[in-house]
């Protein structure tokens, strides 16, 4: 398949400074729809590294705040239940499980309601005080780490070793929403799909807190013509040739 990443920099320049071997930060940004919860999870498994999903920790904001019956206009509402929840991931699980006042809540966070109110959430500024104080504190506690999201590499780990952004157009992301859709029988309409993602990403790009933005030094990988795998082949090639790994794929 044709090969179509696209570097900002290229994979054959002069690699960092090998960082210490108990510090490794790689950060995975772009838009709704890329699939850098998959793909950072499977990374970091290839290369013995934890995983970070900080799009749970907003969806989990998310449904506190639904379930609590609180405005989610009312930013310190909402920032005030994420900051009482003290969330947490429990490494021993694959994907980590994501805790909530101790107690697990994935179950909740591909609810339809969730994944409707999810972008504009994302966007109160006291809510995102509290949940990148609450990533920064994780990146210190577990610095060997791939992290995904929309600021990773711009706000929350501005200093990684190596960042990434993953693209791909609305079109072939809203198709492979809709395949996933499928797979659980619902039925889809791939036009709106597409729409919705378009102005989220219009909406993600242009918000004034947090706002999603390709890091100026992020490689980026534009992946609508490549397979899941050959999407994670390629960011592990990179990671493996610009830093020594001390932990063998697969895990620590």
């Amino acid at each position: 398949m044709k090969d179509q990443m696209i570097v900002s920099k290229q994979v054959g320049r002069t690699p960092r400074s090998t960082p210490p071997q108990d510090h490794l930060i790689v950060t995975i940004d772009g838009p709704a729809g890329t699939g850098k919860s998959s793909v950072g999870r499977m990374l970091a498994l290839r290369l013995g590294l934890e995983f970070l999903d900080t799009g749970a920790m907003y969806r989990a904001a998310t449904a506190r705040a639904i379930d609590a019956g609180v405005s989610l206009e009312d930013e310190d509402a909402v920032a005030g239940l994420a900051l009482e929840a003290d969330f947490h991931f429990d490494w021993q699980t694959d994907p980590p499980t994501l805790l909530a006042g101790g107690k697990p809540y994935d179950a909740r966070l591909r609810d339809d309601d969730v994944t409707r109110a999810v972008s504009g959430v994302s966007a109160l500024a006291a809510l995102r005080e509290v949940l990148v104080r609450k990533q920064k504190l994780i990146g210190a506690q577990h610095p060997r780490l791939v992290s995904e999201g929309r600021d990773q590499g711009s706000v929350v780990f501005p200093d990684a070793n190596i960042k990434f952004y993953l693209h791909a157009s609305a079109r072939v992301r809203a198709e492979r929403r809709a395949a996933q859709l499928q797979e659980t029988g619902r039925a889809v309409d791939i036009d709106a799909l597409e729409q919705e993602l378009d102005d989220r990403d219009r909406s993600d790009a242009g918000r004034a807190v947090g706002p999603l933005k390709k890091p100026e030094d992020a490689i980026v990988i534009d992946t609508s013509s490549l397979s899941f795998e050959e999407v994670v082949d390629k960011l592990e090639k990179v990671v493996r040739a610009q830093v020594t790994l001390d932990a063998p794929a697969g895990g620590e």
